[in-house]
C-alpha cells in the first residue's frame, strides 16, 4: 500500500491535531523509509520482477525486522515513546505508535502472503489486492480522500501556501501512485531503489511538514 498510509496519516492529525502531519507522515511510513537501509547492509531482501503481482514488480524475500508484525510493534512503542521524549505528549505518541503499527494492518490488505508474523518463524500472511488492480486502486485512493476530507475539514489555510501547498501535496502523491502502479518496471538495482526511494520520502514529508505550518486546526474542532 502506499496513498492509504498517508490518507491515515491526514486522518490521524484529528486525533493528535498538536502533531505535525510531517511526523504523521514518518510515523505511517517509517518501516518503510527504514526499509532500503537494510535493503543496502543486506539484512534485508528484495528482488525485482516484471509481472509479479499485477500492480508491482516486488518480490519481498526476506524483511522480518520491517515488516513483520512483531517488529511493528516493538517499532511503534519506540518511535511513539522517542516522540513523548521530546514532546512530552502523552496522547500525541499514542498515535504517532498506533501510526508507525498501522503500516502491516493496511499492507496486509494487498501484499501478497508474504509478510510475516514475527522473525522468528515463516509464517506469512497477505490478502493479495495487489493481484487486483482496479480494485486496489479504489481501495487506497478511497481511504486517502477519506483521511485528506478529515485533514481538510479540522484545518483552515493561514495563507495561500496552506490553501494551495495542500492541493500540491495532493496530486503529488495521487500522481505518484499512478506512476508506481501503471509505470515500467523499476530497474533491478538495490542502490537505485535505495535512492529513489530516499529522495520520495524526503519530498513528501517536506511538503507535508511545509503545508501543515501554513495551516492551523480550526477553532470549533
Amino acid at each position: 500500500m502506499f496513498i492509504g498510509h498517508f490518507g491515515l496519516s491526514f486522518a490521524a492529525k484529528k486525533a493528535a491535531p498538536q502533531v505535525s502531519l510531517g511526523i504523521l507522515f514518518i510515523a505511517t511510513q517509517f518501516v518503510d523509509i527504514l526499509w532500503p537501509f537494510l535493503l543496502i547492509f543486506n539484512i534485508e531482501k528484495v528482488a525485482i520482477i516484471r509481472g509479479y503481482t499485477k500492480t508491482n514488480a516486488f518480490e519481498f524475500l526476506l524483511y522480518p525486522y520491517t515488516h513483520s508484525l512483531l517488529m511493528n510493534i516493538v517499532w511503534g512503542v519506540i518511535v511513539g515513546f522517542i516522540y513523548w521524549l521530546v514532546k512530552r505528549d502523552r496522547q500525541g505518541a499514542i498515535v504517532v505508535g498506533i501510526c508507525v503499527l498501522s503500516h502491516w494492518f493496511l499492507d496486509l490488505i494487498v501484499h501478497v502472503a508474504d509478510l510475516p508474523l514475527t522473525p522468528f518463524n515463516d509464517y506469512k500472511v497477505g490478502f493479495g489486492l495487489w493481484n487486483h488492480v482496479m480494485i486496489t486502486l479504489f481501495t487506497e485512493t478511497a481511504i486517502f480522500l477519506i483521511g485528506t476530507s478529515v485533514y481538510a475539514a479540522i484545518t483552515k489555510a493561514k495563507n495561500k501556501i496552506g490553501k494551495w501547498g495542500l492541493w500540491i501535496l495532493i496530486a503529488l502523491l495521487l500522481m505518484i501512485n499512478l506512476a508506481n502502479t501503471f509505470g515500467p518496471t523499476p530497474p533491478d538495482s538495490i542502490m537505485t531503489l535505495f535512492i529513489s526511494s530516499i529522495i520520495a520520502s524526503v519530498l513528501i514529508i517536506s511538503l507535508a511538514y511545509w503545508v501543515d505550518k501554513n495551516r492551523e486546526i480550526k477553532n470549533n474542532i
